[in-house]
């Protein structure tokens, strides 16, 4: 969702630069690792000594406050259209947020939330692991093999390649991950749906 569907950089450099000043860590070092996961596995790897507790708290708050603040929040260009275009083809939403967050962010940035909705509440490990990409496909009954990953950061990227899918990657971030295709947004991505298959054009 977040920077594939969605783009939340204000708010999330925003909150998580406040949160980094408040443990006395470097905003843009933590900032290199959020991205992708779930708060609190980010906080057990910037803070590997910090009781888990500490970091299911913290979480809690910041998701409050993310949830709350939706100003400057937009769809990724072209997602609005790519979703539309989806709707007679197996497609899900595959997230590390929470489902109360990527609702209010998708709600925000005028994007209807797909059928299958896989959130944090979902699974019990955030990406890199695979868990809610395979979870996706099972909703969705369609091999692993068979899906093509929409995915911006270094976690959701790892995770979709370890679930043996496709990866687009989508925008500058993406790049250094190494998808195995790579668009600046979602402007100029098509999906076709023909008798004997789903087409997309990149």
């Amino acid at each position: 969702m977040d920077g594939t569907l969605v783009d939340s950089s204000a708010v999330v450099e925003r909150v998580w630069t406040d949160w980094a000043l408040a443990n006395d860590l470097e905003p843009a070092e933590v900032l290199e690792v959020v991205h992708g996961r779930q708060g609190h596995e980010s906080m057990a790897i910037l803070l590997p000594n910090r009781a888990p507790e500490q970091n299911l708290a913290d979480n809690r708050a910041l998701l409050e406050r993310e949830t709350a603040e939706l100003d400057g929040i937009v769809e990724i260009t072209g997602a609005a259209s790519l979703l539309r275009s989806l709707a007679g083809a197996p497609h899900a939403l595959v997230t590390s947020a929470t489902r109360p967050l990527a609702t209010a962010r998708m709600n925000a940035s005028g994007l209807a939330i797909p059928r299958v909705a896989v959130t944090a509440e979902n699974v019990l490990a955030s990406k890199p692991d695979p868990e809610g990409f395979l979870v996706a496909a099972a909703a969705l009954d369609v091999p692993a093999a068979e899906c093509v990953v929409f995915e911006d950061s270094g976690a959701g990227i790892a995770a979709a390649r370890a679930a043996g899918m496709r990866v687009v990657g989508v925008g500058t971030m993406a790049e250094r991950h190494g998808p195995d295709w790579l668009v600046p947004d979602l402007a100029d991505v098509r999906v076709g749906i023909h008798e004997d298959g789903i087409e997309l054009v990149l």
